[in-house]
């Protein structure tokens, strides 16, 4: 769901109000928030309205009903929803895929397809995930296939799509990995490291090196580290610790990671160094890497943690963690 609006408290009766007759602004606001009605009849009435709401002379209005259709999961709304895959705008013709994605109902797959061969830009990105999540073999050729695609966008999405579904078959995989690794040399640097990285998550090690020169990118560096844990590579993953220039958070996430592959004292000192980080967030991502893979070496320094002020914040995470580690003692 978009999050162009704060979370609200509005009633159903002032939502559907607001979405027939208020303001632009307040028309979308009403679109988001009917996405989270779950009352069974409230929900009815809500699909009924957004539906509806479809038709808005405002894209941002027709953007927000879509993203609240797909968050209602009704398969009633899957006919306008295709519909609004030929919308003017690009940002509801992209919810739109989404939403279908979500829905995963069979009469989505379709239109779809179409959309990923012939659509614009924007929407043959999008769809090339959506597809997937309807049906992954079914979608397996078509996902393949825009891997040749003139968008370097589109291209990395069939990437990463290919990495979620060719490996439930061998010889589909055999065929993803083939094609993907034909794309390694793609110009474009971030359509590179989404090949490497599908080829990491169907366990082929050919993207490595791509995936290694990202540890120190801030907006990569993380899912680098996912990736290479995936190969299993310690080495590249020690070395992701020992550079300065490793993003404290993904520094953490390798520590845990290679904790678990090999238990490294180096790895084991990453992640006790971090619990007393300025960053809250690094603290909290320490306790919940040592949660996964620490032993009785992390006990202390996490009881620590939860009588210190830097600790007031995570109690439940820290308790959590060393029940955790209690269990596998």
């Amino acid at each position: 769901m978009s999050y162009f609006f704060p979370s609200q408290t509005i009633t159903l009766e002032a939502a559907l109000r607001d979405l027939a007759s208020g303001s632009p602004k307040s028309r979308a606001m009403a679109a988001h928030a009917l996405g989270d009605v779950t009352d069974p009849v409230e929900k009815r009435r809500a699909v009924d309205a957004l539906v509806r709401a479809l038709d808005d002379d405002r894209a941002d209005v027709r953007m927000e009903a879509c993203a609240a259709l797909g968050e209602l999961r009704d398969v009633a709304a899957v006919p306008a929803l295709i519909k609004r895959l030929d919308d003017g705008a690009e940002p509801v013709r992209q919810h739109a895929a989404i939403a279908l994605g979500t829905l995963r109902h069979p009469d989505g797959f379709e239109p779809l397809a179409t959309a990923l061969r012939e659509g614009p830009a924007d929407l043959r990105f999008q769809a090339a995930t959506s597809i997937a999540e309807i049906d992954p073999i079914r979608a397996f050729d078509i996902v393949l296939a825009a891997l040749a695609d003139r968008d370097v966008q589109v291209v990395s999405a069939a990437a990463l799509s290919l990495g979620a579904i060719g490996s439930s078959d061998d010889a589909r995989r055999a065929r993803a990995v083939a094609a993907l690794a034909n794309r390694l040399d793609h110009a474009n640097p971030s359509t590179r490291f989404d090949v490497a990285y599908a080829l990491a998550e169907l366990g082929d090690g050919s993207g490595r090196e791509v995936l290694s020169a990202m540890l120190g990118d801030v907006d990569r560096a993380w899912d680098a580290v996912s990736a290479l844990a995936e190969l299993r590579a310690a080495d590249e993953l020690a070395r992701a610790l020992e550079s300065k220039q490793t993003p404290p958070e993904a520094r953490v996430l390798a520590a845990g990671k290679l904790c678990e592959l090999r238990g490294d004292a180096a790895a084991r000192a990453v992640l006790l160094d971090a619990l007393t980080s300025r960053k809250g967030h690094v603290r909290a991502l320490a306790v919940e890497q040592l949660g996964d893979v620490g032993g009785p070496w992390a006990k202390a320094p996490l009881e620590k943690l939860a009588r210190s002020a830097k600790g007031s914040d995570f109690l439940e995470a820290i308790a959590a963690a060393l029940r955790q580690i209690e269990a596998r003692a």
